[in-house]
């Protein structure tokens, strides 16, 4: 009896979500890509989620299977996105949180795990957090 076990393989469940080896990032091929700049759908000069979603598939077949996304979220763009102003939506340049959902969805359906950045130490001043922090009193009772 052999008690070597082989590593789980990755396999996409009916929603399309993949489950896969948790240490699937070693043997990654990572394509990083800023939404603004990648591919505009609506020629307003921006790049934007549903111009992203349509060139999922090339991607792909460039032999890449993660795709990692720059900051996106709602930002005064002070610090070209990653002055956070809310980490639970999608800044309007890019589309809407359905375009992304979109996104995801057709991602993980041509077997692409998406990474995001989240990057708490550059919350926006915008941000309620940021704004509590200001209005606090200065010593700690």
């Amino acid at each position: 009896m052999n008690d070597v076990q082989s590593p789980p393989q990755e396999s996409a469940t009916p929603a399309g979500l993949i489950v896969d080896d948790p240490l699937w990032y070693k043997d990654a091929v990572i394509y990083q890509l800023n939404v603004k700049s990648f591919y505009d759908s609506n020629d307003d000069g921006i790049g934007d989620f549903r111009g992203l979603t349509s060139k999922l598939e090339y991607i792909r077949d460039l032999g890449v299977n993660t795709i990692w996304l720059m900051p996106f979220y709602p930002s005064p763009l002070k610090d070209d996105g990653y002055d956070i102003a809310d980490y639970t939506d999608i800044h309007p340049q890019f589309g809407t949180l359905d375009d992304f959902r979109a996104m995801l969805l057709e991602a993980h359906r041509l077997g692409l795990k998406v990474v995001t950045e989240l990057i708490i130490n550059h919350t926006s001043d915008q941000h309620p957090w940021f704004q509590a922090a200001r209005k606090a009193p200065d010593e700690i009772p």
